[in-house]
């Protein structure tokens, strides 16, 4: 009985402070900038408020996650309620230091840490790890970021994060396992990551990085399913650090499976006025083939283009297989979705501010009303971006309800179309050479483009302005004219011996007649000084007037990456000099130039053929300087005018020809050295005739001795190197001739290279 009374009597005394007790006054110290009734509001106790211990933890813990203090004690003391503050620093400046590879400015837009901010623990920490893991992105794995607090006066601080980089952490060795078809060294080829090598100081793609590996496991999978092997798996990709992290090495483990091939081929077509015979002859692969992913994408892309030019537009196409095991091959059907055939109703131009609402429906393929079609759509897009007027371009086809139609916007994003432009290079032909000048691709918002351009060389100077009109009178007719003054100084150059200032003034006119052929018509003037060492008579007036039209073929299916092409670019012109100037001749010319890639287009075979010929007028004779010359980039091994007819005594000079035939056979290949250096070798052979001078040039007319005259096949073979540096392509390559007189002039190496800024 005396035990309870003692247990009543002590739940007297705790009671109360387990209820706590109402707050009849709150009171605040050790606050310095933030002022008192601010730190009451933020601990959301008011006046009368019952207040016990587990209430001022609450309070505690609320300001605590404010992030404007430090420390943080409440208490009750009686019925008052005691908050003791201590302050947080405020952050004055925040600062990177050691940082070399990874820049100011990319390692800022990870800091959340801010300047009058107040400073926060938590939040530097996690400043860091996000730091951390972008110098992780680049291969940087030892990478150590220290966070200091410099403090200051009134209650703040500097933030430094010092960073010690260390070099990245690079790829060791790239191996594979399970892998019997293909070999280590090819499917290294085919993925993004390589083994590290002093040679690969321009990339980044031997250092660790997580992404790009698994990314590369993916690029596996696409290599094997473009070669068969549609079983194909990489079940593990595994790799380890050395102690320090300076090293990885990695393993890709995979699963081949069997090669199969294309089975049968079919479309499903719901479209009875759509041939099916026509969907099936844009199947790029054959029965037989072997099976590969990419042939079967371009499939799907040119079905799509065939049935949408009938006007059924968003078709969706479902390849279906079915897969034979026992005889290892593929079938395929390529069902379509049946859909209603759909028209334009309105084109929208969006965006526009400078250019003309005219000028970029004049680059459209397609007007209202037309059968809505993706592939003129998307054909309209890329000419528009190969206008250059516009940084991005969007056509957004919108439906119209409850019918057939389409809306279509074009909403494009302007850029800036004037070019300042500057470069240099040098070749064994101009020698060193700088050039200059400014270009407008869109003057007025017209789409004119003008242009004013100047360039100094060795043995060349030219001044140009140029003006062009892409759509005459609202139609696909370009126009312009072209203003020139060329001074050549060729009297020490090869063979030429003549020097030659040059005013020229013309008008042209170009229109497309198909998709790959274009013609163009142009009516000159040149007003020259002619200068030939040979002569006494010093320097010659001439004045040409010259009408002619060139025809050109331009087919081309290139890939960007590699620098390579299969396709055919052709030229064929005649024109006309006369019209009461001092010469009088016809000139025709033509030349084709055929390009195949192959084996994965790495390797290109590119073959050439150049023709011209002069017709003299009302006599046999045109002067020296306005002939054909053959040597240098025309045929390597030779020198510049260094093969064909010569003065008796002075092998030096050239006579020129009245016609020319030329050609070259050239294969580029890969070599050891990888892709992202953009450098290839190529071996050619190069071949050529010149004809003959006029009669007047076969005897000396002087001492009436026979010049060295032929028109005899020169030939030679050769290898190079193409580079395509960060500053500009160049060209080196050393020929060899094979047959030659014993006046022909030899020129082995040949280097050429070109920059702009």
């Amino acid at each position: 009985m005396k035990k309870v009374s003692y247990i009543a009597l002590l739940s007297l005394f705790v009671a109360p402070a387990a209820l706590g007790a109402t707050v009849s006054r709150i009171d605040v110290s050790g606050n310095q900038r933030m002022d008192a009734e601010s730190i009451r509001i933020l601990s959301d106790v008011k006046i009368g408020d019952n207040v016990g211990e587990s209430r001022t933890n609450a309070i505690a813990k609320k300001l605590q996650e404010s992030g404007y203090f430090s420390k943080i004690n409440v208490r009750m003391s009686g019925n008052i309620l005691k908050i003791d503050v201590a302050e947080s620093p405020i952050i004055n400046m925040v600062t990177i230091e050691g940082n070399d590879e990874v820049s100011t400015d990319d390692l800022k837009k990870e800091i959340k840490t801010a300047e009058r901010a107040s400073y926060d623990a938590a939040t530097i920490g996690a400043d860091v790890q996000r730091m951390l893991t972008v110098y992780q992105r680049q291969g940087f794995f030892g990478t150590k970021i220290e966070p200091q607090k410099i403090e200051l006066s009134d209650n703040r601080v500097n933030i430094v994060y010092e960073i010690t980089e260390g070099h990245p952490t690079w790829i060791t060795d790239i191996k594979f396992e399970g892998n019997k078809k293909f070999s280590d060294r090819t499917l290294r080829g085919e993925i993004l990551s390589r083994e590290h090598a002093w040679w690969r100081f321009m990339t980044q793609f031997d250092t660790f990085d997580e992404d790009r590996i698994q990314y590369d496991g993916q690029m596996l999978r696409q290599f094997y399913l473009r070669n068969g092997y549609v079983d194909f798996n990489v079940s593990d990709i595994s790799g380890t650090f050395t102690p320090d992290r300076q090293y990885y090495s990695v393993v890709f483990t995979v699963e081949e499976g069997a090669k199969y091939k294309f089975g049968k081929l079919n479309v499903d077509n719901p479209f009875p006025d759509v041939p099916t015979d026509e969907l099936l002859d844009v199947i790029v692969m054959s029965s037989g083939d072997t099976y590969n992913v990419d042939l079967v994408d371009e499939t799907l892309s040119a079905l799509r283009s065939a049935v949408a030019e009938y006007g059924y537009a968003f078709i969706n196409i479902e390849p279906v297989p079915t897969k034979n095991a026992d005889d290892k091959t593929i079938d395929l059907t390529f069902k379509i979705q049946k859909t209603n055939r759909i028209y334009l109703n309105s084109i929208n131009i969006l965006g526009n501010v400078r250019t003309f609402d005219s000028v970029i429906q004049q680059s459209l393929p397609m007007r209202a009303g037309d059968p809505f079609s993706l592939q003129t759509i998307e054909e309209g897009r890329q000419r528009l971006m190969r206008t250059r007027y516009f940084k991005d371009v969007q056509m957004v086809p919108t439906r119209v309800a409850d019918s057939n139609m389409m809306n279509l916007d074009i909403r494009v994003e302007e850029q800036p179309t004037g070019e300042l432009s500057g470069g240099f290079g040098w070749s064994n032909i101009n020698g060193f050479m700088v050039d200059a000048g400014i270009t407008e691709n869109n003057f007025m918002g017209r789409g004119q483009i003008v242009q004013l351009r100047g360039s100094i060389a060795e043995y060349q100077k030219q001044a140009l302005f140029s003006f062009t009109e892409p759509y005459l009178f609202g139609r696909a007719l370009s126009a312009g004219f072209d203003v020139s003054y060329t001074m050549y100084d060729y009297s020490n150059l090869g063979g030429f011996g003549y020097d030659r200032d040059s005013l020229t003034v013309a008008g042209r006119m170009g229109w497309r007649l198909t998709d790959h052929w274009t013609q163009n018509v142009r009516l000159s003037a040149a007003f020259d000084q002619n200068y030939d060492i040979q002569a006494d008579d010093g320097w010659q007036e001439a004045r040409l007037y010259t009408l002619g039209t060139n025809f050109r073929y331009h087919n081309l299916d290139t890939n960007f990456a590699q620098n390579t092409h299969t396709g055919v670019v052709a030229n064929l012109g005649v024109a006309y000099t006369g019209f009461g100037g001092t010469e009088s001749y016809m000139r025709y010319n033509a030349d084709i130039i055929g390009m195949v890639k192959f084996w994965d287009d790495r390797w290109q075979l590119r073959s050439s053929l150049d023709f011209g010929y002069i017709q003299p007028l009302g006599g046999d004779y045109v002067s020296r300087v306005y002939r054909y010359f053959l040597g240098g980039e025309s045929l390597r091994g030779f020198d510049v005018a260094g093969v064909g007819s010569r003065l008796w005594y002075n092998s030096t000079y050239a006579l020129g020809g009245l016609w020319k035939l030329n050609g070259s056979t050239q294969l580029n290949f890969p070599m050891f050295i990888p892709d992202e250096y953009q450098i290839k070798g190529f071996v050619f052979f190069d071949y050529g005739v010149l004809g003959k001078p006029p009669e007047q040039e076969y005897k000396d007319p002087y001492m009436h001795q026979p010049n060295d005259i032929d028109d005899s096949w020169r030939t030679s073979v050769g290898v190079g190197i193409y580079w395509n540096t960060p500053m500009g392509p160049m060209n080196f390559s050393w020929g060899w001739p094979l047959k030659m007189t014993d006046y022909d002039r030899e020129q082995r190496f040949l280097l050429s290279f070109e920059t702009q800024f």
